[in-house]
C-alpha cells in the first residue's frame, strides 16, 4: 500500500499542506515542496518484505510518490552496485572505501532516478509535455523517461554543452533548444517558453518528485550495508537533489524503525573550484549561497551557479557534521583515471572530484583508516571521452 499523503513546504513557512492529486511546483513562498508520508502507519511495513522484489528503486514504492493502482514509469533504474574498493582504498590507507556506481543506471547516470519519479507523477497528473533546463545528464534522462511514458519532451541546454548530451536527448525524441549561457539561463528560457503552454516543468527542486527518486540511494545504502549507515558519504554537488534526498531518507528510514536513530553519515559536498557556491557559503557560515559569477568547469553536472535548494544542502552538511570542498578540473580527471585504473569503474569527472575530496580528507586525518566511506560516482566516463583525450594529449 502507499503511505503517500501530502506535500508541504521545505522551510516551513506556515502555508497549508497541499493535495498531491493536483499539480504543484514551488510553495507560494518560493521554496521547494517536499512529499510527505504517514510514517507512523509505515512502521507496519517490514523491511523483510523487500526480499524477492525487483532490484530497482521502486522496491521501496510504499514510501514513494505512487498511489495504489498506479504503475511507475521505469527503465530498471536503481539498486546500483555498492562494492568494496579495496585497491583504490589502499592507495589512501583506507580499509573500508566503497563506490556506489550510479553510472550503471539507464542513460548512464543517477539522473534516471529523479526523472523516473518525476515523470511517473507528471503522467498521472495529466501532463502532456515535459520541460526542463539541463547541463546534460538530466536532459538525457528526462527525454528517455518521457519517451517511455508517451509524453513529449522539451529540453533547454547551454549551447556549449557536450555534443553527446545534445545528441542523446534527440535520440529519445526530445526537442532540444540550445541557449546562450549557463543552466540558469536555460531555466529562464524554459520557464518563459513553457509556462504559457502548460508544459510540466521538472527543473531541479522546482517540483517535488525528483528528490523522491534520488532519496532511494539512501534506502539502497541502508539495505546494502546491512541496515547500518556508513561514516561518510562523499557526494559531487551541482543542484544538490541527491544530497537533500538522502538526508530526507535518513529521517524516514529511522522513523519507520528500519535503522535505530543516532549517528548519521557525515555528508561531504564536493564542487568545482570555478563553480563552488555551496563551498563558499559553508565556509562563510551562510544559510544560503550567493550565485557564482562566471561559473566554469569541465564537469557539466557541477556547473550550477545557484541551487534553489542551497539552504537544504547546507543544512544537511552542517547537521551531519560534514564539510564542503572544491577541487580543480585537472585533479578531477586524475581522479577519474585512478578510479578506472584501480577498480575498473567508468567514472565521470564528478566521481573523480569525489575521489579527490576523499584523498584530501584522508590526508588531513578527518577520515580515519577504518572509517566506512561511500564515494558516489554519479555518472560514467563515456560522455567525457574528449576530456580524457585532451588530458592524454597534455601529458
Amino acid at each position: 500500500m502507499s503511505f503517500f499523503t501530502h506535500l508541504e513546504c521545505s522551510v516551513p513557512c506556515g502555508a497549508p499542506t497541499l493535495d498531491p492529486s493536483q499539480r504543484h511546483h514551488l510553495c507560494a513562498c518560493g521554496a521547494p515542496l517536499l512529499a510527505r508520508y504517514d510514517l507512523a502507519a509505515a512502521r507496519s511495513w517490514s523491511r523483510d518484505s523487500l526480499v524477492g522484489r525487483d532490484p530497482n528503486m521502486w522496491r521501496y514504492r510504499e514510501l514513494m510518490p505512487l498511489f495504489d493502482g498506479e504503475a511507475p514509469v521505469t527503465l530498471g533504474e536503481g539498486f546500483t552496485p555498492l562494492f568494496h574498493a579495496r585497491a583504490l582504498g589502499a592507495t589512501l590507507g583506507l580499509n573500508r572505501l566503497f563506490i556506489k556506481d550510479e553510472s550503471l543506471n539507464p542513460t548512464n547516470s543517477f539522473k534516471a532516478r529523479g526523472q523516473s519519479a518525476a515523470i511517473t507523477r507528471a503522467k498521472y497528473l495529466g501532463a502532456r509535455t515535459i520541460a526542463l533546463p539541463t547541463a546534460g545528464n538530466a536532459g538525457n534522462a528526462a527525454a528517455a523517461y518521457s519517451a517511455a511514458a508517451g509524453l513529449s519532451c522539451e529540453v533547454f541546454i547551454p549551447g556549449d554543452a557536450k555534443r553527446a548530451f545534445i545528441d542523446e536527448c534527440r535520440l529519445y525524441g526530445a526537442n532540444v533548444t540550445l541557449v546562450d549561457g549557463l543552466i540558469t539561463d536555460a531555466g529562464r528560457t524554459a520557464a518563459e517558453r513553457g509556462a504559457p503552454l502548460g508544459w510540466y516543468d521538472v527543473s531541479t527542486l522546482k517540483e517535488p518528485y525528483r528528490i523522491e527518486g534520488k532519496k532511494t540511494m539512501a534506502y539502497e545504502l541502508a539495505e546494502q550495508m546491512d541496515w547500518r549507515w556508513p561514516d561518510w558519504i562523499v557526494y559531487p554537488t551541482g543542484g544538490g537533489t541527491g544530497m537533500v534526498g538522502m538526508w530526507k531518507a535518513f529521517d524516514e528510514i529511522e522513523r519507520i524503525g528500519w535503522i535505530d536513530p543516532g549517528r548519521r553519515p557525515r555528508m561531504v559536498s564536493v564542487q568545482a573550484e570555478n563553480c563552488a557556491p555551496i563551498v563558499r557559503a559553508f565556509q562563510l557560515g551562510a544559510e544560503k549561497a550567493q550565485p557564482w559569477e562566471a561559473a566554469s568547469t569541465l564537469a557539466d553536472g557541477l556547473r550550477v551557479p545557484r541551487a534553489i535548494g542551497d539552504f537544504l544542502i547546507l543544512r544537511a552538511i552542517r547537521e551531519s557534521g560534514g564539510t564542503a570542498l572544491s577541487v580543480s578540473d585537472p585533479s578531477m580527471v586524475d581522479g577519474m583515471l585512478a578510479i578506472g585504473a584501480y577498480e575498473g569503474v567508468s567514472a565521470a569527472p564528478e566521481g573523480g572530484a569525489a575521489f579527490v575530496a576523499i584523498q584530501r580528507l584522508a590526508a588531513d586525518g578527518s577520515i580515519r583508516p577504518d572509517d566506512s566511506v561511500v564515494l558516489f560516482n554519479t555518472g560514467g566516463a563515456l560522455k567525457y571521452l574528449d576530456v580524457l583525450s585532451h588530458h592524454a594529449a597534455a601529458t
